[in-house]
This record gives C-alpha cells, sequence and structure tokens, in this order.
C-alpha cells in the first residue's frame, strides 16, 4: 500500500514538471519609439532702398534780383537762385512771392502762373534781365548741385490807371511752396506792380 502511494506521488511530480515545460513564458518587451520633428522657420527680409528726389530748401540758396527793363507800360525782370550748399535737390514749379515796403510791411499782390489758362500773357525774351524761351514754358524739374542756378522771370505793369495807387515794394522775398521758409533777393529793388498789385511769374527754370 505504501509503494502504491510513492508510485502515485511520483506519477503526479511527473506530470506537473512535464506541464510545465510545455508552456514557456514569454515576455514582451513593448518600446516606444519617439521621434521628434523639428520645423524649422525662415524668415525673409527685404529691404529696399528708395532714391527720392529731395525738394530744396531756401535756406541753401542766395537769390539775385536780375534788373530788367519796361516794354509798352510792363517791366521785365528775374530772379536768379544760386545753390551754396552741397548735395543736390529738385525745385519744381512756379515760385512764391512775397514783397514788402520800406517798412516792411507785406504789399497785397496779386500773382498770375504764367503760361496758365487765366492769362495769355508772354514774356519778353532777349530783355537785360536775360529771360529766354524758357520762361513762357511749362513747369519741368530743375536738378541742382552746389554753385547750380536757376532762375524765374517776373513781370508787371507800372501804369497806373485812373486815381489807382501802385503799392511800392522795395524788398522781395521768395518761397519755393506755400508755408515754407524763404530766402531774401538782394539788392533790394523798387518793384511797383500796378492794375492791383498783378505779378507775372514764370516757372522755375535752369540758368542760362
Amino acid at each position: 500500500m505504501r509503494r502504491g502511494l510513492i508510485s502515485v506521488a511520483i506519477f503526479a511530480a511527473f506530470v506537473i514538471i512535464y506541464t510545465l515545460s510545455r508552456h514557456a513564458i514569454t515576455t514582451t518587451t513593448t518600446t516606444t519609439t519617439t521621434t521628434s520633428t523639428t520645423i524649422a522657420s525662415t524668415t525673409t527680409s527685404t529691404s529696399t532702398t528708395g532714391v527720392e528726389a529731395t525738394s530744396c530748401q531756401p535756406q541753401d540758396f542766395n537769390a539775385v534780383f536780375n534788373e530788367g527793363q519796361g516794354a509798352a507800360g510792363t517791366v521785365y525782370a528775374s530772379v536768379t537762385l544760386t545753390k551754396s550748399s552741397s548735395g543736390s535737390c529738385t525745385l519744381h514749379g512756379w515760385p512764391v512771392v512775397t514783397l514788402q515796403d520800406r517798412l516792411g510791411a507785406v504789399l497785397s499782390i496779386a500773382p498770375v502762373d504764367v503760361p496758365g489758362a487765366s492769362s495769355d500773357f508772354a514774356f519778353l525774351t532777349g530783355t537785360a534781365a536775360d529771360l529766354t524761351a524758357q520762361a513762357n514754358r511749362a513747369p519741368t524739374s530743375v536738378s541742382l548741385g552746389q554753385n547750380q542756378s536757376a532762375t524765374f522771370a517776373l513781370a508787371y505793369s507800372d501804369v497806373a490807371e485812373g486815381n489807382q495807387t501802385c503799392p511800392s515794394g522795395v524788398s522781395m522775398s521768395v518761397q519755393f511752396a506755400a508755408g515754407g521758409a524763404t530766402v531774401a533777393v538782394s539788392p533790394p529793388s523798387p518793384i511797383q506792380p500796378c492794375d492791383n498789385g498783378q505779378l507775372w511769374l514764370s516757372p522755375f527754370y535752369a540758368a542760362s
């Protein structure tokens, strides 16, 4: 009886060992791979350098009055502006003129741009004031460097009509644009624009 129990125990142990040997224990290892993607951000900077025409400033100029001559009751003259500073700039259009009397009071004048739709006036060229055909042309841009000059022509009637009193100007100043700085014109010269202060003005043009 005892031998039988031992035999049964041995047999059971054998079965257990055999069963365990048939079932392998598998260990699964999970590897997580993390992929890091770097996005490069490229910034493009565009630098544009524009070359712009520089407007002339009156303080960079000397202005000289060129005495003219009268013809049929009209006085013709001109003003030459010479750039005294370095660098370059551009003039374009008509000057803004101010007249003052001997006490410094500003006179009331009526400027008329020539050429213009409101007037068929034309400057008499070839006078002592060094007027040229350019005085009667439409405005063009005048580029000026140091010691270069531009001119504008002016004219007015010196004949009073009836009891009219012509304003008596003795000094003149010029602006390149309304509300801007001024340049004094020398030498002081008598200017008496009759016909309610009417003063014909040409555009700036290159000095001859």
